[in-house]
């Protein structure tokens, strides 16, 4: 799955960011407490684009770290592997919208590491 266009469009109003348009997607926003972190995984039937919708979320793709400002994209590449956490010294939790593209299935999540005992073997 390649990564989706996004385009800004502006309005007499304001704007909007159009993320995906007609594809078949799953939408989420993910939030996680100050010092927590999602599990290190990857999937094999799918891409996402996460956006910062928060400061204060870290990003770890493929081995290096990315601090996204609030309203930055990150392209997650089928296969990538990836987290999130918050950070430690966050005042709230923080979110991030994540847009799943190709077969979602919760069951694809291959996690290599996991904090709460959720660790899996190769899918």
């Amino acid at each position: 799955m390649d990564r989706p266009q996004t385009l800004h469009i502006a309005k007499p109003w304001g704007f909007f960011d159009q993320y995906t348009l007609n594809e078949l997607c799953t939408v989420k926003i993910l939030t996680c407490n100050p010092g927590e972190k999602l599990s290190l995984q990857k999937h094999r039937r799918r891409s996402e684009l996460w956006v910062a919708l928060d400061d204060g979320v870290i990003v770890e793709l493929d081995g290096k770290t990315l601090r996204p400002s609030k309203g930055q994209e990150i392209w997650l590449p089928l296969g990538s592997v990836h987290r999130f956490t918050c950070e430690a010294t966050a005042s709230g939790a923080v979110r991030v919208l994540e847009i799943s593209l190709g077969d979602f299935d919760e069951n694809d999540i291959e996690r290599l590491e996991d904090s709460y005992g959720r660790a899996s073997m190769a899918l």
